[in-house]
């Protein structure tokens, strides 16, 4: 295994070296505009690095038995579709009904694989929600994925959280016993691991729509996957993704209520304020702080059965939202 890590982390620090080499020579360039967060013309598109890298490995993961054959359809299948159109998008323009349709055709497609979603509980409630699952869990895949196109703003980021969250998962998986939903979370950070190299601030190259959208749906998915193990795990999973969750969520929802048009582009998430004020490499550090030393522990508990799932998302997500009000996400 220790083999294919190595491999994994190689291919996707290379490919993200040749893409951005690839980039300049045929001027796919991210050039700032008023709403970006940057000042310079980047190189765009190295995510398709962490989407081949981690396709890769998934074969090497289910021959080992480290991946369950539903798991490796539902990754493979979804995920090239989604990487496939953002790189479409990266390179010209797809309507966003299109695109849309896209997004529920791959959430659709992980959906059949794992046969619907897991019954969820809520406050020590559990909720079986039959056909009505497939409509929910295909909503919440479609709006991790777009989650993460909106979160991918400024420099390592994405790259960051995927890793951290990652990371605290395969812990939490060791810690309750489910070490057999470990190996595919770790591959993906070994995979973000290698681009984040070109990505870390200051950037050199940008993720583009077809990592960032890769790995929200991906994500996703693993968070899915893991409910049918322990449905406290999706819990872990939504604690440890609070910083995306909430920016995201608490941004549109303020931009819905002004009646902005909430599929053009802007420049007024929690963390893009940040940036502005404290710079890129700070802010980037400082959502893995938080996510190590604040949503992990939490996330720890919420998944070990300490405290109750909806103690742990209130406790990790209410300075969050005091946070992103502070920041004024979603303002004019």
């Amino acid at each position: 295994m220790a083999v294919l890590w190595v491999a994994v982390f190689a291919i996707s620090l290379w490919l993200t070296g040749f893409l951005r080499r690839y980039a300049l020579t045929r001027s796919l360039m991210d050039v700032p505009n008023e709403r970006s967060a940057h000042s310079t013309p980047t190189p765009r598109g190295g995510g398709v690095a962490i989407v081949v890298a981690f396709l890769i490995s998934l074969p090497g993961l289910a021959f080992a038995g480290a991946l369950s054959l539903p798991a490796l359809a539902a990754f493979s299948g979804a995920g090239l579709l989604i990487a496939i159109i953002g790189f479409a998008d990266d390179h010209g323009h797809i309507a966003a009904r299109w695109r849309l349709l896209g997004h529920f055709m791959a959430a659709g497609w992980v959906l059949l694989c794992f046969g619907g979603i897991a019954p969820v509980e809520v406050g020590g409630v559990m909720l079986s929600l039959g056909y009505g699952g497939l409509v929910v869990g295909a909503f919440f895949l479609v709006w991790m994925l777009n989650l993460y196109n909106f979160m991918d703003g400024i420099d390592g980021l994405a790259s960051i959280q995927a890793i951290t969250a990652c990371l605290g998962m395969c812990a939490i998986y060791w810690s309750v016993g489910a070490v057999d939903l470990i190996w595919a979370p770790l591959m993906l950070a070994v995979a973000v691991s290698g681009f984040l190299y070109w990505n870390f601030p200051p950037a050199r190259i940008f993720m583009g729509d077809a990592g960032s959208g890769f790995l929200g749906l991906i994500i996703g998915s693993m968070a899915l996957l893991a409910a049918w193990s322990n449905p406290e795990l999706l819990w872990g999973w939504l604690i440890l993704l609070g910083v995306f969750v909430v920016d995201a969520t608490f941004t549109l929802v303020r931009r819905l209520i002004r009646g902005d048009k909430v599929y053009q582009a802007h420049s007024s998430h929690a963390y893009q304020n940040a940036a502005r004020r404290w710079g890129h490499g700070r802010v980037t550090l400082g959502v893995a702080l938080i996510n190590v030393f604040y949503l992990l522990p939490i996330s720890m508990l919420v998944s070990l059965g300490c405290i109750s799932d909806v103690s742990g998302v209130a406790l990790a997500y209410m300075p969050l939202l005091m946070i992103a009000c502070f920041l004024k996400a979603g303002k004019a």
